[in-house]
């Protein structure tokens, strides 16, 4: 049988593919990832589907109950928030699986960054002001950074830079990037994006430690840096360009 990651999406129920609610909907067995995942996705699960939160289990307590599913002749649906391409540490559950021989798939889901750009109104690659957007997060009580992915040297590019689980940091942040950004670069911060509560701020460099904090944001929010964020004068895109040529 085989175990499907799946990407729940940012927090919205009715932003899961639907592939991956089909998918869901047929997995006898489905664990998902405690409170960042919409409780309103496991009534697509079968009536008689065992569900089992994994909040408070370890990798490896995760992994036997993949295997486990596997050898008892279930297919099972593990749904993570987001989208699995990006920190969802599916990594380490796929080399787990492959060690097993336990065969997998892979769902994609709406990452939260798409969902924060679209709460924002904006397109992150902006012709003639930006075209690179750099995902990442800073090493905090969490896994280290590898050298040279650490934000004083990605701010160099001056790319829009999109960090996720940083909310808490947001001084550290500031500090780092502002001498490559400057003061007056455009900064936004979307917490809970897509759900009821979402909570959208806006600001500068300057400016958004302050604002974040006044609001109490502190986790499940997503930081952007860049100056597509205020992109107003640029020209239009070649792709609908009446000079361009068409079949």
């Amino acid at each position: 049988m085989t175990v499907y990651f799946i990407g729940a999406g940012p927090g919205a129920a009715d932003l899961i593919t639907v592939r991956g609610a089909r998918t869901l909907a047929r997995c006898r067995v489905c664990l998902y990832a405690g409170s960042l995942v919409p409780r309103e996705l496991l009534a697509e699960c079968p009536p008689d589907a065992r569900l089992v939160d994994t909040a408070r289990l370890n990798l490896d307590q995760i992994t036997d109950e993949l295997v486990a599913a596997h050898r008892a002749g279930e297919d099972v649906a593990r749904l993570h928030s987001g989208d699995p391409s990006v920190f969802s540490a599916v990594a380490e559950q796929m080399r787990r699986l492959d060690a097993h021989g336990v065969p997998y798939e892979v769902i994609p889901g709406v990452p939260a960054f798409a969902a924060a750009a679209a709460a924002l109104g904006r397109e992150l690659t902006v012709p003639t002001v930006g075209q690179t957007v750099v995902l990442t997060r800073v090493a905090q009580q969490a896994t280290p950074m590898p050298d040279g992915e650490d934000l004083a040297t990605l701010g160099r590019s001056r790319a829009l830079i999109v960090l996720h689980l940083a909310a808490r940091y947001v001084d550290r942040v500031v500090a780092e990037l502002l001498p490559h950004y400057g003061p007056d670069c455009p900064a936004a911060v979307v917490a809970r994006a897509s759900r009821p509560d979402e909570l959208v701020l806006r600001g500068t460099l300057g400016d958004i430690a302050d604002r974040v904090k006044e609001a109490g944001v502190v986790r499940t929010a997503v930081i952007m840096v860049g100056r597509t964020l205020g992109a107003e004068q640029f020209r239009d895109s070649h792709l609908y360009s009446a000079r361009r040529e068409r079949p």
